[in-house]
This record gives structure tokens, sequence and C-alpha cells, in this order.
């Protein structure tokens, strides 16, 4: 038996000498996880916008080049050659739209933000008082009550001023009144979006841009698509009343709930309210406040 044992280890002995293990540093596992990071919110990414159904389109391009290639196809693969000579500058000019919201969020990641911050506009404070998110709320109900259809954006820490030149100057202050006057059917300002800035409504029928994503229902109209396409590329949240149903909805961070009570709309508000920014001249490194909270719902 121990003869049996010795042959054996012997001859794994002699097998392992032909196999070079290589020396894993910690640099090498940072590597694998980073590596693993990034692809696998690219394939997130892909999975989620327009270019998963071009990624599919692609690859069966290249099943066909392949294919073109195993038996020598002269022609397809002189097509190919020169298909794919431009095909860097083509993926730029398609993938446009969904490149610039994939950098927009990654310079808008809370991890990054907590380490650095470029922003030297903010004072610490409120972003806006009790008054308005009372005024807000009932305004957003009272018109939901009466099937009157409303878009109002809140403002946070991306400048909205871009939206604001499309729509009519108000700067008024936040009132219920107000609100259920401009959105009032068959008045000058009540098609587009009302955009709030504080204490004050800045302009009035501002155009919004679009949400493309296909997981959103069928159902939603494009007062509910443009809530969720403004809190796709800012930071805003948006107030939606249902103008066929009278429901409210809430759009943040390219995320909409339906139906909501005035007590889940008062809280979102109050959560916004109390972000508290501070002012900073320079790029310095910090920590997280201890304060500091979620606003995703």
């Amino acid at each position: 038996m121990a003869q049996i044992v010795d042959g054996i280890s012997s001859y794994l002995g002699r097998y392992f000498t032909w196999i070079s293990f290589p020396r894993i540093m910690w640099t090498d596992v940072v590597e694998i996880i980073v590596i693993a990071f990034l692809l696998y919110n690219v394939l997130v990414w892909i999975k989620n916008t327009k270019a998963w159904s071009l990624m599919r389109g692609l690859l069966i391009i290249l099943i066909f080049v392949f294919i073109a290639a195993l038996f020598n196809m002269t022609t397809i693969l002189w097509i190919a050659r020169n298909f794919f000579s431009v095909a860097l500058v083509a993926v730029v000019v398609v993938f446009q739209p969904e490149l610039r919201r994939a950098l927009e969020q990654i310079g808008k990641s809370k991890f990054f933000s907590s380490l650095l911050n470029f922003d030297n506009t903010r004072v610490a404070g409120e972003l806006f008082s009790d008054n308005t998110i009372n005024e807000i709320v009932r305004a957003s109900f009272l018109m939901g009550r009466e099937r009157t259809g409303a878009l109002i954006v809140i403002e946070n820490n991306d400048n909205l001023a871009e939206y604001e030149k499309t729509g009519i100057v108000l700067d008024s202050v936040v009132s219920s009144q107000l609100l259920i006057n401009i959105f009032e059917h068959n008045t000058p300002l009540h098609d587009g979006a009302v955009i709030v800035r504080g204490n004050r409504i800045t302009s009035a029928t501002c155009y919004l841009p679009l949400s493309d994503n296909t997981e959103l229902s069928k159902e939603l109209g494009t007062r509910h698509r443009a809530g969720v396409g403004i809190s796709e590329v800012t930071d805003s949240m948006t107030v939606i009343v249902s103008e066929e149903t009278g429901r409210v909805s809430v759009a943040q961070g390219g995320e909409l709930s339906r139906n909501i009570s005035a007590e889940e709309l008062t809280k979102r508000l109050e959560l916004l309210q109390n972000k508290v920014i501070e002012e900073r001249k320079f790029i310095r490194w910090k920590g997280r406040s201890k304060n500091e909270e979620n606003s995703d719902g």
C-alpha cells in the first residue's frame, strides 16, 4: 500500500513540475475587481439603452463576416474592411445621447462627489421653505381632484437655466393659487413645465427632454416621460399630475413613483429641502457628512 501511495505522489510531483503558477499580487486582485466593475456597468448601460438592440445588430454582422472569412468571400471581406474603418466614428455618432448621459452619470456619482467637489456656487441652507412645500403639495392634489394636468420641476444642485430659456420667465413666489392658474385648461401658460428654484417659480411653459426608457409603462403619456427625462439628466425632482386619472407621481433619479399620497410627497420634498451644500472656493478632499441622507425613493 505504501508503495502505491509513493508511486502516486511521485507521479503527481513530476506532473506538477511542468505547471507554472503565476504569482498573484494585491494589485492584480484590485485590477480584476476594477475591470469587473467597469465591465458590469458597461453591460448594464448597454442593456438599459438603445445600445442593446444595436449591439445585437452588430453581433449579427460580425457572424456574417466570420462566415465570409471562413469561406474566403473576398467581396464581403472587402466591404467589411472598409466598413470597420469608419465604424468608430459611426458608433460615436449613433450612441452620442447614451454616451453623454453615461458621462453625466459618472460626473454626478456620489462616490466621486464625496471626495472632490467642483461647485463653488452654493451656500449652506435650505433649498426652499416649509411654506413652499405646503403650497406645492396643496396645488398638486387640488389639480388632481379637478383632473388638471401639471408638471412641476424643482431644482436641486444642477442648474436648470438651460431649460428655463425654453419657457416664459415669471420669477414669482410659489403659491398654490398661482400654480393652479398656470396649469388651468386653455390658459397661455398651461402647456409645458414649471421650474421652481428655491421659493420662486422662475419660468413656465418649459420644454423638457423625453425619456427613452423602454421599461416605462406604455400607458404613460408625454407629461410623465418628460418628468422622467429631466430626472435622468439632472438631479431635480419633478411632480407630475395626470390629466387622465388625477393621480400624483414623482420622478427623481430616472425613477417614477406613481400614485403617491400627500404625506409621501411632503416627505420627499422635505428630504430635498434639507440637503445642505457648503460653499467651497477650491477643490479639496472631504469626507461624507454624517447628516447626509439618501433622497432616492
